[in-house]
């Protein structure tokens, strides 16, 4: 029999026209004998021991029947599934998501310029095109009044995106006072992206509105930050941007910090997360990490032999925390879905879109610019639309990004870890196919691999 259930069913139908469903991601553990099967559309997960999964594995290639109470075990769990009633199930899933996303909440991001005073080695934005146009607080309403218009009776939020949006001059300063102040009577809550520079001199300002969270980026420990993300003159930031993190949790300000990586840094996450643990940060409610891949996005990288690619960033990642295993109280790797199901007990619901483009996510910049998402935010041909001077909207190219899941990306339909990879991000697919409607794959089996390894396979559950 299967050795773990993480989520129960309570009828046994009789194995009748059952055959290996399509949406199971069935593979072995890494470093373990066992393997694991889930299945987001039933929503159940197991681990098999090595004779469960070569029987299953024997059967699915039609060579081997199953023994009756192992058979009723996965029909039970939707791992063998009659085909008309898998469809039917898949069509109401889809129906709930489509639902549901219709309640979720909008994040609407607000580029007040793209200057900035850092010159980061891995910069995307270095080569956009910085028009002689400036932002107001005629341009702030605006953008105010189209969101209010636009997006009533939504639940929504504004993400201030740069850029740099925390410079620290007089002007700069007013504008950002001014959008906060809008939100604030717009009874709209506030997170910011900066690059944490100014954050200590933004303090009062910051009080003054309903600061959701801000998001901070360290690379590493001071000499390897220092040598990624240092001012325009070439002097280094670290030493500042603690200050700041530690201003803002004084302040009962969030923070959200990001650790952007790539070959070059990864070595120095041990350390980055020590720094964090002994000043305190893991301890603080108001703390909270995520990880970002360095890759390629609007142009080619100068040294593309540091990037990883997504398994190799988690493989290395996955290693690491073997050898220094507190790194997790500073950051711990989702893998896919495993960290959910091992911290729930169950699966979250299907996926059946990861890219939120103008469905729960907008990017609006300081020209009076509409664009999908933060991905292609600034890129001309990328335009929505516009708000200022004058509103208009490309619907055609609006409806593009509204329809794209993967009942509507051919290469995803038949694919068995679609409900968790989503599709993926539609500006990556887009860039790389010049179809919006095509895949950007994730490696969910492969992640899934490690997660069950690292979360689940010696619970003793």
């Amino acid at each position: 029999m299967l050795c773990k259930n993480f989520k129960e069913c309570s009828r046994l139908p009789r194995l009748i026209l059952m055959k290996y469903s399509k949406y199971n991601i069935f593979s072995k553990i890494r470093g373990s004998e066992n393997y694991f099967i889930i299945n987001l559309l039933t929503g159940n997960a197991d681990i098999m021991t090595i004779g469960e999964a070569e029987e299953l594995e024997a059967f699915r290639n039609g060579s081997a029947v199953i023994n009756d109470a192992f058979s009723a075990n996965l029909v039970e769990n939707g791992y063998l599934a009659n085909e008309d009633e898998e469809k039917k199930l898949y069509n109401s899933r889809y129906l709930d998501f489509i639902d549901s996303r219709e309640e979720d909440e909008i994040q609407i991001f607000f580029v007040t310029n793209y200057s900035c005073n850092f010159a980061c080695s891995y910069c995307y934005q270095d080569q956009y095109n910085n028009p002689h146009i400036e932002l107001n607080n005629e341009k702030i309403d605006a953008f105010f009044d189209y969101v209010g218009k636009m997006f009533a009776g939504r639940k929504k939020y504004i993400t201030i995106f740069g850029g740099e949006p925390l410079l620290n001059s007089p002007k700069q300063r007013d504008l950002i006072t001014r959008v906060i102040e809008k939100s604030t009577e717009s009874n709209l809550d506030i997170s910011l992206v900066t690059n944490g520079y100014y954050l200590e001199e933004y303090i009062p300002i910051l009080n003054k509105g309903r600061i959701r969270e801000i998001q901070v980026t360290l690379d590493g420990t001071e000499t390897t930050h220092n040598g990624r993300r240092f001012l325009k003159g070439g002097n280094g930031t670290f030493s500042k941007i603690i200050r700041g993190v530690d201003s803002c949790l004084e302040n009962g300000i969030e923070i959200n910090m990001r650790m952007v990586v790539d070959k070059e840094n990864i070595s120095d996450l041990p350390d980055l997360a020590r720094f964090a643990i002994d000043r305190g940060w893991t301890k603080s409610p108001l703390f909270k990490t995520q990880m970002g891949r360095n890759y390629e996005l609007h142009h080619c990288q100068s040294a593309p032999d540091l990037l990883f690619d997504r398994v190799s960033l988690y493989e290395h990642i996955y290693e690491l925390v073997k050898v220094h295993p507190y790194i997790t109280e500073f950051y711990k790797p989702a893998y896919s879905v495993a960290k959910f199901l091992s911290e729930n007990g169950e699966l979250p619901d299907p996926l059946f879109d990861s890219c939120p483009a103008c469905k729960t996510e907008w990017a609006f910049d300081y020209t009076g610019n509409i664009f999908s998402c933060t991905a292609t935010v600034g890129k001309a041909d990328e335009s929505l639309g516009t708000f200022f001077p004058e509103v208009t909207l490309k619907t055609d190219m609006v409806s593009q990004w509204e329809n794209r899941d993967v009942t509507a990306i051919p290469e995803c339909r038949d694919c068995s870890v679609q409900l968790a990879c989503g599709g993926g991000c539609g500006s990556v697919a887009k860039n790389r196919t010049g179809n919006v409607c095509s895949t950007d794959c994730r490696p969910v089996k492969e992640l899934l691999e490690l997660g069950f390894s690292a979360y689940l396979d010696n619970k003793g559950e």
